[in-house]
């Protein structure tokens, strides 16, 4: 049985992707900060409940003990994610981000899927079939945001999709230090979560079908890549 761990996934994507996961026949951890929230989520899907902070380096150690403890991980969805927003729950201003908004949004988006993904490597490569999502964003794409013709030329602030470029970064060296793991950054859509104050246009279930779908990734399946549901996106 595949068995997977999911940060940030007692809401939103996370927890529809363990939802599904669940239904798929994955063993899931539903890893949270906050511990009652997290074993509700994990109570009311079948799941099992870690605590799991990624920005705090005892927390993922103590993590990384109790996933081993109930027999290994193959699959690790990089799915917790912050965002500073604006007055009104607007996209902040590019003049007001300070090196401090910085530093926290990258300390979650960036530092901490550094962190839970090196201290869950020695779990993934005992795996016969290791796989890594790291939960990106189209505002990643560099291509896509300095294209005036690009439904996101109009996304101004700094700290969210510098983060996000720096996780599909991490993912294509990850890819290539790693040939034996599926690892791969996957976009979800603009989602309604609590991350953009829900004003996405799409659903947690469509949002949650590419990260579901990268996370069954076979031994053979594409690795390094850059996808939304349609297929492999411009960096």
């Amino acid at each position: 049985m595949t068995t997977t761990l999911i940060t940030g996934a007692n809401k939103g994507l996370g927890f529809e992707t363990a939802r599904r996961l669940v239904e798929a026949g994955h063993t899931v951890h539903i890893g949270a900060r906050n511990a009652e929230r997290g074993r509700d989520a994990a109570d009311r899907l079948g799941a099992r409940f870690v605590q799991l902070d990624v920005t705090d380096d005892a927390s993922v150690q103590a993590a990384v003990k109790t996933v081993e403890a109930a027999g290994g991980l193959d699959v690790l969805v990089n799915n917790a994610g912050i965002e500073v927003r604006g007055e009104d729950n607007g996209i902040p201003a590019a003049a007001d981000t300070t090196a401090d908004e910085m530093r926290t949004v990258f300390e979650t988006n960036v530092f901490g899927v550094v962190r839970v993904t090196h201290a869950f490597l020695p779990l993934l490569q005992r795996s016969a079939a290791p796989v890594v999502v790291n939960v990106s964003s189209g505002l990643a794409s560099l291509a896509g945001l300095s294209a005036p013709d690009s439904p996101a030329h109009f996304y101004q602030a700094i700290a969210y999709p510098a983060s996000k470029t720096a996780v599909n970064m991490i993912t294509v060296q990850y890819a290539k230090a790693f040939p034996a793991m599926r690892i791969n950054a996957v976009e979800p859509g603009f989602t309604a979560t609590d991350l953009n104050g829900r004003t996405g246009t799409q659903t947690v279930e469509q949002g949650a079908e590419i990260i579901v779908r990268m996370a069954q990734a076979g031994p053979d399946g594409p690795t390094g890549g850059y996808v939304d549901v349609n297929g492999p996106i411009p960096w």
